[in-house]
């Protein structure tokens, strides 16, 4: 599904930086892999790399044996609306659209029928447990239920990769759990392969395996077992090994 070959970035300026070196990663069709690491380690850059955000400097990134970085400008922009789908830290909803009207901006830039938006956005709500907010505006909700929103809007045209940044940063840990089991529900269910970079071991601990970055170079990886808590112990063990500032790991949630 997604291939990641030997790739490298290197940010120009008067002195030049590399953010990442000879990253080599592998996801599976369904799986769902956290990418973790301190502050300044590159997983950021990996991920908007993986995004088509950014292009690498060297190597080669396929999703589903496609090169994004290779095509034009217009052809991007249709690939990443359609076969990606991307939660934030922030929501990123627009405040001037109600609920539904953000959930369906995928499909409306795809020139969808109303009849065949307000059908699909209706079938995720229910699934996503926000039906009875649709009407509302983004200031109306909570946190978590903004972050179920993004994630409605990102999964409503069924994009081949779930890319999540931080998808739990601004949540308290009941909703930060409540977003991690409804993102794992989706990647299990739904077969949704899905891409998290995260500071939290809580939030790293429901994917199949974590992938490690330090210094812009993949430092280890470990995969979960049948046990989410024992995993979720090994997580905080290889952190602990992995080092870096206090700040750069969220307190233990649980």
């Amino acid at each position: 599904m997604l291939e990641v070959k030997r790739v490298g970035k290197v940010y120009e300026g008067k002195v030049a930086y590399r953010a990442l070196t000879d990253i080599d990663l592998r996801i599976e069709d369904g799986e769902f892999v956290a990418i973790m690491g301190p502050s300044g380690s590159g997983k950021t850059t990996l991920l908007n790399m993986v995004a088509t955000i950014d292009e690498p400097t060297t190597g080669e990134i396929t999703i589903d044996g496609q090169n994004p970085h290779r095509l034009k400008k217009n052809e991007l922009a249709k690939f990443r609306r359609r076969e990606l789908g991307f939660v934030f830290q922030d929501f990123n909803l627009l405040h001037t659209l109600t609920v539904e009207e953000n959930i369906v901006l995928p499909l409306t830039l795809d020139g969808k029928s109303v009849k065949e938006m307000k059908d699909k956005a209706k079938a995720v709500a229910e699934k996503l447990g926000i039906a009875g907010i649709m009407n509302k505006r983004t200031f109306e909700i909570s946190g978590g239920q903004a972050q179920r929103a993004a994630v409605a809007r990102a999964i409503i045209h069924h994009p081949k990769l779930l890319l999540a940044d931080e998808p739990t940063g601004n949540l308290d840990s009941k909703a930060s759990k409540d977003v991690m089991e409804l993102l794992s529900s989706l990647n299990k269910n739904d077969k949704m392969t899905t891409l998290l970079v995260t500071h939290e071991a809580q939030a790293a601990s429901y994917a199949d395996r974590v992938v490690f970055i330090r210094d812009g170079k993949l430092y280890s990886e470990i995969y979960r077992g049948d046990s989410q808590k024992g995993f979720f112990q090994q997580i905080i063990d290889t952190l602990s090994l992995l080092g870096g500032n206090d700040h750069d790991f969220s307190s233990v949630r649980v």
